[in-house]
């Protein structure tokens, strides 16, 4: 006969967790003898190495006691079928972790595999984190605003980092965020802009909607980036100005490199 301290031992457990078996009714509690002591049998040994056998396949405790009774052909059946839902609780902590592992990086839950896709090709390219994060919040609200145009969108984007030069400019604006406002190479990179946006400046305006795409990315902008904004800005109102008495037509595009606009 053994104690109860002598029980777990022989079955690999805790007195804590036979007492919990006692106490569920998994594991019948003998009579105290004589001297006040429980006694267990070595059949009850094999009981509890049977409980603890089955607990730690993962078949839940309240199924336990119906296996330990069950004919061969029935214990199969109820072992094929909690094998099931293990099966199915593998699968969903499976998902969950990959969730978890594409919610690191913020991007996967949010945007579409294409967007995702520009974000990696602009490290690729060595642009910023600053600026790629940036550019991940602008296509977020750009998604949540403006949805039907995330598919033309993403082609111009793709379409401007295969034309060398754009990607070169695309760089530099990146380069420039901490200058120095009145860095002589702000001049040379304003040229640049300026030139860039007369030849590729999207027809008409920005949508009404998209006010705070651009404000997200104003908020952003560095001195030296304020200063590349206001002076194309200006260059371009006086463009389109000139425009008006028909010298020149072009529309406003300020700042597309430089604001991640499209």
């Amino acid at each position: 006969m053994l104690t109860i301290s002598q029980l777990a031992s022989t079955a690999g457990v805790t007195v804590r967790t036979v007492r919990h078996y006692h106490h569920i009714g998994l594991l019948p509690e003998p009579e105290r003898d004589a001297s006040g002591y429980r006694r267990y049998s070595a059949q009850t040994a094999v009981d509890l190495i049977r409980i603890r056998t089955l607990a730690d396949a993962g078949v839940p405790l309240a199924r336990i006691d119906a296996l330990l009774h069950a004919q061969p052909p029935e214990f199969a059946a109820a072992i094929t079928d909690i094998d099931g839902e293990l099966q199915r609780k593998i699968d969903q902590l499976t998902e969950y972790r990959h969730r978890i592992t594409e919610l690191a990086s913020g991007e996967r839950l949010v945007l579409p595999p294409e967007v995702v896709a520009i974000l990696n090709r602009m490290r690729s390219l060595g642009v910023s984190e600053r600026r790629v994060r940036l550019e991940r919040d602008s296509w977020i609200l750009l998604q949540a605003l403006d949805p039907d145009s995330m598919p033309q969108r993403i082609r111009d984007k793709n379409a401007r980092f295969d034309d060398p030069e754009t990607t070169r400019l695309y760089l530099a604006c990146d380069q420039s965020v901490d200058w120095d406002p009145h860095d002589p190479r702000l001049d040379r990179l304003i040229d640049d802009l300026d030139a860039w946006e007369i030849t590729h400046e999207p027809d008409g305006g920005r949508p009404g909607n998209l006010k705070l795409v651009f404000s997200r990315i104003f908020d952003e902008a560095s001195p030296a980036w304020q200063r590349i904004l206001n002076a194309l800005a200006h260059r371009a109102e006086q463009r389109r100005t000139a425009g008006q008495r028909g010298t020149v037509g072009h529309g406003s595009g300020a700042g597309t490199l430089v604001t991640s606009d499209g």
